[in-house]
């Protein structure tokens, strides 16, 4: 049963509906963020805080809100199209566990591979990768030629197109609760996101100023109105980076399977075969209906799981992640959690936790990491997130888990 509260008091101007048991649960920072997100005067209905919520830039992460005839570029955020990637296979671990090849295990092998063959963290490809996305963006170059700061964006898209970041991005070898090995994956629109929502909130925060807008500079969620020519070109290049962010998670997968295919079938003689992909963002606003109004409902580190739609719910590195399905409730205007959300900072996940802790911890489980450094590993650990099956527990009015999954192997950038 969840334990959703609402706050609604001198501070707010709509209320905040929150998937926790009660205000202490939250950073004091995030509840500021959420009093001021209740203060914008486009809110629809109520703003929704997600049980892995944590203190976003402007907005919180697990942050859900539906706004009248405007946009927000932070709060969608920095990695437009950020979301998570999965696949099942028909392998079962137990076949396949302890098999050892020239290179170590056969999960060592698969984790090598990938290193070798998917860029990480500020990596690049040496040569552009084909891109549906930006070819067709090329195409249509006249619906992004009014911001000409931001075309030399397409043409380097190429080269990181198919590649995995760093901080929380990963590609993780699981098993489910069957048995069976599986592969998740999580990244965004990388660098194409980052510069698209740093231009369009310095162009909202000038026109706000301009406008006299009640909303205050010091909260960092400058709008923009969309039937201006501003928010029409926000809309335009946010959804490329959600292409884009589609498109490199797709790719991505591609190779892994590949690498999982080939190792498994040259080592163990079986058939790989790979079940139905999802593939889902967290971070974006879509133009959708709810309580009787067309509304843009911006999801910053949140995840839409409308009645029967199937999305994928990660944990932290050794922890378990889930595959959902969404009971479209109305309440979060369709919405879950994206993962565990933090309890520790980076900063401070690195001051609690120590490099060998966290290798300790991984060793133990029997987990394969792949990273080039790993002097800032505790930054990910799983100590540094929320347990992801209290988070599961306080969203049961949200979704239904279909498949639970742990960590196997994982690649970090």
């Amino acid at each position: 049963m969840n334990k959703m509260f609402v706050l609604y008091n001198e501070n707010t101007r709509f209320p905040v509906k929150i998937w926790l048991e009660n205000e202490a649960q939250l950073e004091e920072s995030c509840l500021e963020q959420a009093y001021h997100l209740s203060q914008l005067p486009f809110i629809h209905k109520w703003v929704c805080l997600m049980p892995d919520t944590h203190t976003g830039k402007g907005m919180p992460i697990g942050g859900v809100i539906a706004a009248k005839d405007v946009v927000i570029p932070n709060a969608v955020g920095v990695d437009i199209g950020c979301g998570m990637d999965f696949v099942p296979t028909n392998i079962h671990m137990d076949d396949i566990r302890d098999v050892k090849t020239g290179n170590g295990t056969l999960i060592q092998a698969i984790v090598g591979n990938i290193m070798r063959e998917i860029p990480l963290n500020t990596e690049r490809y040496k040569s552009p990768q084909e891109s549906v996305v930006l070819d067709r963006a090329k195409q249509e170059i006249e619906k992004y030629e009014s911001n000409k700061e931001l075309l030399p964006l397409i043409d380097d898209g190429y080269f990181q197109v198919g590649s995995l970041g760093g901080g929380n991005h990963f590609i993780e070898l699981q098993e489910d609760q069957d048995g069976c090995l599986c592969i998740m994956l999580h990244s965004g629109s990388r660098h194409l996101g980052k510069a698209i929502c740093d231009y369009f909130h310095e162009k909202a925060r000038v026109l706000n100023q301009r406008w006299y807008s009640e909303v205050k500079d010091e909260y960092r969620l400058a709008f923009l109105p969309v039937v201006s020519e501003d928010g029409k070109q926000y809309i335009n290049w946010m959804n490329l980076a959600l292409d884009y962010a589609f498109e490199n998670r797709a790719h991505m997968l591609e190779k892994t399977c590949v690498i999982v295919k080939e190792l498994i079938e040259k080592h163990c003689g079986q058939s790989v075969e790979f079940g139905e992909e999802i593939n889902c963002h967290h971070n974006y606003a879509a133009l959708e209906n709810h309580y009787g109004a067309n509304v843009w409902v911006h999801r910053k580190g949140a995840t839409r799981v409308c009645q029967g739609e199937i999305a994928v719910i990660p944990g932290a590195m050794g922890s378990y992640s889930y595959v959902v399905e969404g009971k479209g409730n109305k309440e979060s205007f369709c919405t879950s959690s994206h993962g565990a959300g933090r309890s520790y900072s980076r900063t401070g996940a690195m001051q609690a936790f120590t490099t060998e802790q966290v290798m300790v911890d991984l060793k133990e489980q029997g987990i394969v990491l792949g990273k080039r450094k790993k002097n800032d590993v505790a930054e990910e650990c799983r100590f540094a997130y929320k347990d992801i099956d209290e988070v599961m527990a306080q969203q049961s009015d949200l979704v239904t888990p279909v498949r639970k999954l742990k960590t196997v192997g994982v690649v970090k950038g």
